[in-house]
């Protein structure tokens, strides 16, 4: 993608050094008026962080968003003023009040970088190594968005060609997440990925010797990575030209992800807190902070010192952004030109729509066939794949279980991959048994934009996933988990693999969709439902979680009002219901079957599926009573995980059919009838439910 360089390819002034030093004061200052927050790694990142965002990247802060940018991530964000110092010099919207409101309430800059709140943040960062797997993400995004758009033409001379920028620090590649991430990029030979190592040695609890001694270089040039080490000036300060001459070489080697070390002085060039770890999380002092200020030719007497020539220099970017972003545009019209259809598609996507009659493409499921919910979500994927070219994913190396295979013969891998379906613009991805990165890097992918990811594995592995989940959510973004294997119907592989908690633990996440649709017609109801809900026309989105089972459960005739979160699957007959059964997923049948017992006994009983709650609570008052009328106290849910969500449903009088301890390795059929979810007992709670109401 580019020459190597020298050196003096870095224009660097004494300008550029001010406005270096300036970035410092200003994180010092701002962490100083909050009293809390972590100044030493912005001060010392300012080199590498103004290197980046003023000489080597390719962006506009004009258009933040704009398509063809660079990416920057910072995965060290408890030092969001690093990014903060550097989107206020630039231009991208921040300005000197902002750096002073510093971890307030309503601020533009937040504790952390929070995507969607800060213009220039391309996703939020703060648990540690995440920053890092959603930059291999964005990585593999800009990958298949290329292959999507312009796959033909040669390295370098695309306009969907860009680079990911990131920067770690040291927890970020302790944490086992990076490494799983770390590992996949190297294997998928990321070209277009630069992670910059700050290598300071200080964690809270001071030197890194206490926890660490591996040679982390070394490590990634295992994993597969183009590795340099870039040494610091005598004085200690990173060095400017170095790193510039590194990124360069970095963007040179096409083949390998590139990982830069930098070996830095945390809080340089405070005279007596750098290189401690009081540095790293809290104030540096009046005293200390005055020193600094002293030590880099700023006066010591005013906070937030920005000098006129220094901010005038620095949103020089705008003017170049504009420029590159209009070079840009002009290599743009003439894809268009050469490429009409793509350019078609390309305005299609990015404009957040689906193709033209994709719903008809949906497969319908023939009533009373007992058909398992993962396998016909396989059927909605490999069905919507022919005419939905932005789906794609795969899974956690349980493809074959998950059914998220959505082309055998298109697998995302790079070239020189010895496998015969091995593709670098492929559609199935392989994570391999890397949940936990797995979610975080399909966060990147929907972050950088222009494609629609799922990923697969066991609902009880998402544990594993949990944190990157939380951040889906918290960032609204549309990724779809397919969780398989739901509940003890799984079976002989017993409590390790049987989730119980789960269900309840994902709906207690603030924006999470959990669907855990009855039968195979609800799935691809479900389906179709969560693929709406990533058009631009509903707004702000939501990560959706399919809850999926692992046996055969009776197919019902397609209800529209599936999509609605709850419904009326069969209605009481013979009057107006006595008792409601409200049931998810595998356990919906149990409650049909127990429906039909009551009636025969001359109960009114009226079965409700609600695949989701959330959507279900989404639906206004009047839909919810038509669903759940308030007159019948009455009623019983049932669900094979713990009863936590259904007590709000239920009320005083209900009962619920649930699991309050774990399972047991036995055959499905077996522990559904051992534990209770069976027919019988769900007409037992029902009748005792009636009589309680009653009361």
């Amino acid at each position: 993608m580019s020459t190597k360089p020298t050196t003096t390819d870095l224009e660097w002034t004494e300008l550029d050094q001010r406005a270096v030093d300036t970035a410092r004061i200003l994180a010092a200052d701002a962490v100083q008026k909050v009293g809390n927050g972590h100044p030493g790694t912005a001060m010392s990142l300012a080199p590498a962080a103004y290197t980046l965002f003023q000489k080597v990247m390719r962006h506009d802060p004009a258009d933040p968003d704009w398509t063809g940018r660079d990416r920057f991530v910072l995965s060290a964000g408890h030092s969001s003023l690093t990014l903060y110092t550097q989107l206020y010099l630039a231009g991208f919207g921040l300005e000197l009040d902002d750096l002073k409101a510093f971890r307030t309430w309503g601020s533009k800059t937040p504790g952390h970088p929070e995507y969607g709140h800060t213009a220039g943040v391309e996703t939020t960062t703060g648990p540690l190594g995440q920053g890092v797997a959603n930059a291999v993400g964005m990585a593999m995004a800009a990958r298949y968005e290329r292959g999507l758009f312009d796959p033909e033409a040669a390295p370098g001379t695309s306009p969907f060609d860009h680079y990911i920028y990131a920067i770690a620090g040291d927890g970020c590649l302790q944490e086992g997440i990076s490494a799983e991430a770390s590992s996949l990029a190297g294997h998928q030979r990321l070209g277009n990925l630069v992670l910059l190592w700050d290598d300071n040695h200080i964690s809270i609890e001071g030197d890194t010797e206490a926890a660490v001694s591996e040679d982390t270089a070394k490590r990634y040039e295992a994993y597969g990575w183009h590795v340099q080490r870039v040494q610091p000036k005598e004085n200690g300060d990173l060095d400017p030209a170095a790193l510039y001459e590194a990124i360069e070489k970095a963007k040179a080697v096409t083949d390998k992800p590139s990982f830069i070390a930098m070996r830095s002085i945390i809080a340089w060039p405070a005279p007596n807190a750098q290189n401690t770890e009081a540095a790293h999380g809290s104030a540096l002092g009046d005293d200390e902070v005055a020193a600094t200020k002293r030590v880099l030719g700023f006066d010591p007497e005013q906070s937030f010192e920005v000098a006129d020539e220094v901010i005038t220099h620095t949103r020089a970017l705008g003017d170049r952004g504009r420029e590159a972003r209009a070079e840009w545009e002009k290599s743009l019209a003439a894809w268009r030109t050469a490429n009409p259809q793509r350019a078609a598609e390309f305005d299609r996507v990015n404009a957040g729509e689906l193709p033209e009659g994709w719903e008809s493409h949906l497969p319908v499921f023939e009533p009373g066939k007992g058909v398992a919910t993962r396998a016909a979500s396989g059927k909605v994927l490999q069905a919507l794949g022919a005419v939905i070219p932005e789906l794609w994913g795969g899974s956690a190396d349980l493809a074959g279980s998950n059914n998220t295979t959505i082309d055998k013969t298109s697998s995302f891998l790079p070239q020189g991959n010895p496998l015969p379906e091995a593709d670098p613009y492929g559609r199935t991805i392989h994570f391999g048994i890397r949940e936990h990165a797995m979610a975080a890097e399909m966060n990147g992918i929907a972050l950088h934009g222009n494609t629609r990811i799922y990923g697969g594995t066991f609902l009880v592995f998402s544990d594993y996933m949990r944190n990157a989940v939380r951040l889906s959510a918290l960032m609204h973004l549309p990724v779809t988990y397919v969780w398989t294997h739901d509940s003890i119907g799984l079976g002989e592989d017993g409590p390790t693999h049987q989730p119980v908690e789960h269900l309840a633990a994902l709906r207690a996440i603030p924006g999470l969709n959990v669907v855990r649709p009855a039968d195979a017609n609800e799935t691809a109801i479900a389906w179709r439902e969560i693929l709406k809900r990533y058009t631009k026309e509903f707004g702000r989105g939501a990560p959706h979680g399919l809850a999926l089972t692992r046996q055969g459960v009776p197919t019902y005739e397609p209800n529209e009002d599936a999509a609605k979160g709850g419904y009326v699957l069969f209605d009481a007959e013979g009057g107006e219901p006595q008792v409601v059964l409200i049931a998810t997923g595998s356990e919906v049948h149990v409650a049909v079957e127990a429906r039909e017992q009551l009636q025969a006994a001359g109960v009114p009983t009226r079965v409700v599926s609600m695949p989701s709650v959330e959507w279900f609570e989404e639906q206004d008052q009047g839909y919810r009573d038509s669903v759940l009328p308030p007159s019948v106290k009455a009623r019983v849910a049932v669900e094979a995980g713990i009863g936590l969500t259904w007590h709000k449903y239920v009320g005083d009088a209900g009962r619920i059919v649930s699991l309050e301890h774990f399972g047991a390795s036995a055959d499905g059929k077996v522990l559904f009838r051992e534990f209770g979810f069976t027919a019988e007992n769900v007409a037992s709670a029902a009748r005792e439910s009636i009589a309680a109401a009653q009361r």
